[in-house]
């Protein structure tokens, strides 16, 4: 199984040289898909610092975390491919936790879980936030997710081109998980180490991206069954 990994980055000029580094020690990981969102510091100096066959880099225009993504998805050739942050709140060193359940039979996609292994202390609206969006997706959907925001998402990468991305922000979080329980699919998660970030060390995300998931929540629930099969 080769693994591609996509990293959708801004602006991250002082974690993203350590992360793609710590990405490439991975022996899972096949293809490391770099998508350089118009970052306006040293990202992208710090991206060409590091030297692997492994990196495939993109620059592109500033459109937000759901465009690099969507970008990275059409450029990665694995069998599975996850989403890697370039800020260091999450271990590429636990990626084999997350490959590791696809033995099971019936597994198919994996989330790590930020909040059922060990984590810093979180911004406190920002857990509100998360508890309170998690809680409307297990009502509106029948589940029992416990970090349906997580950036650790593990797909086979054909589903993931599948689900056709259209949210451009932060929203794709929700719009990846939405969609696929709309399709019927259940979503193994396995507990991983997260260290979380307040603004001041460069956290981006914000009420308005919880507003924004939220509508995408109740948007994708009430569209006809006939767009799911």
């Amino acid at each position: 199984m080769k693994l591609s990994v996509i990293v959708p980055v801004y602006n991250e000029q002082a974690t993203v040289r350590q992360v793609l580094q710590n990405l490439i020690k991975v022996k899972q990981v096949g293809e490391i898909v770099v998508i350089n969102d118009g970052s306006t510091d040293n990202t992208e100096k710090e991206i060409k610092k590091v030297k692997s066959k492994k990196i495939k880099y993109f620059f592109k225009k500033n459109g937000g975390k759901g465009s690099a993504v969507s970008l990275g998805l059409k450029k990665v050739i694995g069998d599975y491919t996850l989403i890697q942050d370039a800020d260091l709140e999450y271990d590429p060193s636990e990626i084999p936790l997350l490959l590791k359940p696809l033995n099971r039979e019936g597994v198919e996609v994996v989330y790590g879980s930020r909040f059922l292994g060990a984590h810093s202390n979180l911004l406190f609206w920002h857990r509100v936030g998360n508890a309170f969006l998690n809680l409307i997706v297990n009502v509106f959907y029948n589940t029992t997710l416990s970090d349906m925001e997580t950036c650790y998402k593990l797909l086979p990468t054909d589903l993931f081109k599948k689900l056709h991305i259209t949210a451009n922000a932060f929203d794709m979080e929700p719009e990846i998980t939405c969609k696929l329980l709309r399709r019927g699919y259940k979503i193994f998660e396995v507990p991983i180490t997260y260290v979380g970030r307040d603004f001041s060390e460069g956290k981006k995300i914000t009420w308005r991206d919880g507003l924004d998931a939220f509508r995408v929540v109740l948007g994708i629930r009430f569209l006809p069954p006939s767009l799911f099969r």
